[in-house]
C-alpha cells in the first residue's frame, strides 16, 4: 500500500460502483472490516459513503445498510431516485450522486494529504486532476479483473496509485460465519444494479425487470445492499 503513516487520509466510496464491482468479482464487502483496513494505514479523517434512496417505497431494502454506516463510522450522503418515462413508454429510475461526491472532494482536499475513490467512472479525471494540483495524492478503487474492466483507463492512468479491488478482497470481504448484522450486498433485493455490460455501467432499468425483481424471494435486513445505479 502506497499510505504513509501519518499522512491524513479520506475515503470516497460510491456506493453502488463499489457494489457492482465486488459483486462482478464474487465477494461482499464487509465495511466494518474496510474502515478497519484504511484505518490502519494512516490517519483516517473521514469515511463518506454514497447512495440514492428510492423514497417512495414503504421499506427500502437499503435502509438498514445505511443506518449501520451511519453509526459506525461512514458520513452518510444520500438523496432520493428519480422516476421519468423514457421514449418508449418505459418507466426509468436514476440515482446520480457524482456531484455530490466531487463536491465533498473538493472541499475536504486542503485538509487531505491523500484521497481515496472507490469508483471506476471516468467522469472523475477531472476531479482527480484538480485535487492533485492542490498537493494530494489521489488512490482509485476498483477492479480490471472482471470482464469488462471497471475503471476507466483515463481514470487509472491520472490517478497516483491503483489499487485493484481483488487484492484487497481478503481484507476487506466478509468473512464467511461472520456476524449477521454486518452489512454486505445482496443481489437478490437489486432491480436496479446488474453486472455491467460496458466501463460506463447501466444507469437505469425498466418496469418489465423490476417486476421479475419483485418475484424474487425478499432479502432480509441483514444483507442489505440494493444501489440505483448512477446516471452517465
Amino acid at each position: 500500500m502506497n499510505f504513509y503513516p501519518q499522512e491524513r487520509i479520506g475515503i470516497f466510496i460510491d456506493g453502488s460502483n463499489l457494489y457492482s464491482a465486488a459483486r462482478a468479482l464474487n465477494f461482499d464487502i464487509d465495511y466494518k472490516r474496510l474502515l478497519e483496513y484504511f484505518s490502519s494505514e494512516g490517519r483516517l479523517i473521514r469515511a463518506f459513503y454514497y447512495t440514492a434512496l428510492f423514497d417512495d417505497q414503504e421499506y427500502s431494502p437499503i435502509r438498514p445498510l445505511v443506518d449501520w454506516l451511519d453509526y459506525n463510522g461512514y458520513t452518510m450522503v444520500t438523496k432520493p431516485t428519480k422516476e421519468f418515462t423514457d421514449a418508449q413508454g418505459r418507466r426509468k429510475i436514476k440515482g446520480n450522486m457524482d456531484i455530490e461526491l466531487a463536491v465533498d472532494v473538493m472541499e475536504m482536499a486542503d485538509n487531505l494529504d491523500h484521497i481515496v475513490i472507490f469508483s471506476g467512472d471516468g467522469d472523475f479525471r477531472r476531479l482527480v486532476e484538480v485535487v492533485q494540483r492542490k498537493g494530494a495524492r489521489v488512490t482509485v478503487v476498483s477492479t480490471v479483473r472482471s470482464q469488462p474492466p471497471m475503471v476507466a483507463d483515463e481514470l487509472r492512468r491520472q490517478a497516483d496509485y491503483f489499487i485493484e479491488l481483488k487484492d484487497i478482497q481478503s481484507r476487506i470481504s466478509r468473512r464467511g460465519g461472520g456476524p449477521a448484522d454486518l452489512p454486505v450486498a445482496d443481489p437478490v433485493a437489486d432491480p436496479v444494479c446488474d453486472p455491467v455490460a460496458d466501463p460506463g455501467y447501466p444507469d437505469d432499468f425498466d418496469e418489465a425487470d423490476a417486476e421479475l425483481a419483485a418475484d424474487a424471494p425478499a432479502a432480509t435486513p441483514a444483507n442489505p445492499d440494493p444501489h440505483p445505479e448512477p446516471a452517465r
